[in-house]
């Protein structure tokens, strides 16, 4: 099975992902990147990027990226752990996220994912783990 460009990707990109702006630049079995820009409707009352963009940019393309890898043995992917620390507030720009597969089992794969702002500073890191389980019955 081929898999899908991040062009794909993103013109079959649909809900919360569309919705606060994800733009896969990359998705491979063991490295994915995705960008966004900060708008005002994705920040918190003090001005930040909420927080929960960041986890949701995690939780997306480590999901995507273990999706494709599996889906050819009949398996889904699906977010079971999401772990984020934030280390420098974001208020402008964009947003690159960069998410580097550290495990590779059986039912779950392990993800780190790295947030970097405009001039290349670490803002937050993201442990994500996802479950791999058999597709269900049609």
């Amino acid at each position: 099975m081929v898999s899908p460009t991040a062009t794909q990707i993103n013109e079959a990109m649909i809900g919360f992902d569309r919705l606060y702006g994800l733009q896969v630049l990359e998705c491979g079995a063991e490295l994915a990147r995705g960008r966004i820009e900060v708008r005002d409707e994705l920040k918190q009352p003090a001005g930040l990027l909420h927080g929960g963009v960041l986890a949701s940019i995690a939780e997306s393309l480590a999901s995507l990226a273990t999706a494709i890898a599996v889906l050819p043995d009949g398996n889904a992917a699906m977010g079971l752990s999401n772990q984020t620390s934030f280390l420098r507030p974001i208020t402008e720009g964009a947003v690159t996220a960069t998410a580097t597969r550290l495990h590779k089992g059986r039912t779950t794969w392990v993800w780190d994912v790295r947030f970097e702002d405009e001039l290349g500073r670490l803002c937050a890191l993201t442990r994500m783990t996802i479950a791999v389980r058999p597709l269900p019955a049609a």
